[in-house]
């Protein structure tokens, strides 16, 4: 059945793009397989931005791909961009089928390629295990098609719904295994964000701290008056640490951009910044997907402003009382109609604790 088959080989092409899952921002991931014959005849996948794409690198592993069939996880690129197109390279190499996942929702793409290679002569099927490919690139195609990053909240949260103590206490309501779990998260996000006040309460890194080759995320700080403290640990760390603020003070900006900060100035709405237009600013910024871990005054406004994409909640068995801080500061929700309305995606057991996945409805 040639529909079983080209899903057995298009699942190993979803397969090999994995292996480029932390360290390929901005580029999407992408995996590709050569068959000919019912046997496997070549493989690769895209590893870092300005390396060979998936096809190339498969083609580098064959003498002879004439006749061949290429399974891609993406449409093949059809534009000259840091590497040249993808479609020359499958055309030069005689192949004779490409079976791709998804099109391609970059503008310059976008159906291009397919078209390409049609008018070679090289037969073209689109849409097997599309799912599968589009759950690959969640930030990818949100830039590309709605011109803003896939945001992603992470939350911990006791039993009863508290994230810290009154005090502000926090360390630890949740289990290593969780912990270890958020590093994961942070490893496969293109930026970390966070507001002032969890800096200057706990002075984060907000870096990956895995064991496995990762592209560190961008970290990012909502600092709407500069409120950050030039000694702050972020800006020491390598890679790049950025200041949003639309404060206009240069002697502030001028002190931090010497500590290590890039600063940012960005329209502000009533005193702080415009969250619609952080998220521009961060998809011009090319930056795909963003780890939100924040306090419950920024993410009480990113939900209301609906710009959250998916929140993961780790709850842990324990109760803080009704005096410990929540989740979100909502106060402008006054009646039962105005309450915000989530989806159960995933629910599974990490450690301790119960690792929740939710999307808005």
């Amino acid at each position: 059945m040639p529909a079983i088959r080209d899903a057995f080989y298009m699942a190993r092409a979803i397969q090999l793009a994995k292996k480029g899952y932390y360290t390929t921002d901005p580029n999407p991931r992408v995996g590709c397989v050569l068959v000919r014959d019912d046997a496997v005849i070549g493989e690769g996948w895209h590893a870092k931005a300005g390396l060979g794409h998936a096809e190339v690198e498969a083609l580098k592993t064959v003498q002879d791909a004439t006749g061949a069939t290429a399974y891609v996880t993406l449409e093949p690129c059809s534009h000259h961009g840091r590497t040249p197109p993808c479609c020359d390279a499958l055309i030069n190499a005689g192949v004779s089928r490409v079976v791709v996942a998804m099109q391609d929702p970059n503008p310059l793409v976008s159906g291009k390629g397919l078209e390409k290679l049609k008018a070679a002569g090289i037969e073209v099927v689109c849409g097997v295990l599309q799912e599968d490919a589009q759950a690959l690139n969640r930030g990818f195609i949100k830039r590309m098609t709605a011109y803003r990053p896939f945001v992603r909240s992470k939350l911990a949260m006791s039993l009863d719904g508290r994230t810290a103590m009154a005090s502000g206490e926090s360390k630890w309501i949740t289990s290593a295994e969780a912990r270890a779990d958020v590093q994961r998260l942070r490893a496969e996000s293109s930026a970390i964000l966070t507001g002032i006040n969890t800096v200057l309460a706990d002075d984060p890194a907000l870096n990956a701290r895995v064991d496995f080759d990762v592209l560190q995320p961008v970290r990012v700080v909502l600092d709407s008056q500069l409120k950050m403290p030039v000694t702050a640990q972020m800006a020491k760390l390598p890679g790049r640490s950025l200041i949003l603020t639309c404060a206009d003070d240069r002697q502030k900006q001028a002190a931090l951009q010497s500590a290590g900060f890039e600063i940012h100035q960005l329209p502000g709405k009533s005193g702080r910044l415009d969250l619609q237009g952080v998220m521009d600013f961060l998809s011009q910024q090319h930056i795909n997907e963003v780890l939100v871990e924040a306090g419950s005054v920024l993410n009480g406004g990113l939900l209301a402003e609906g710009l959250i994409d998916e929140y993961i909640i780790y709850m842990a068995p324990c109760i803080l009382g009704d005096q410990g801080r929540g989740l979100f500061s909502l106060p402008g929700l006054q009646r039962m109609a105005d309450k915000k309305q989530l989806k159960l995606r995933d629910v599974r057991q990490v450690g301790l604790d119960l690792k929740l996945t939710y999307t808005p409805l």
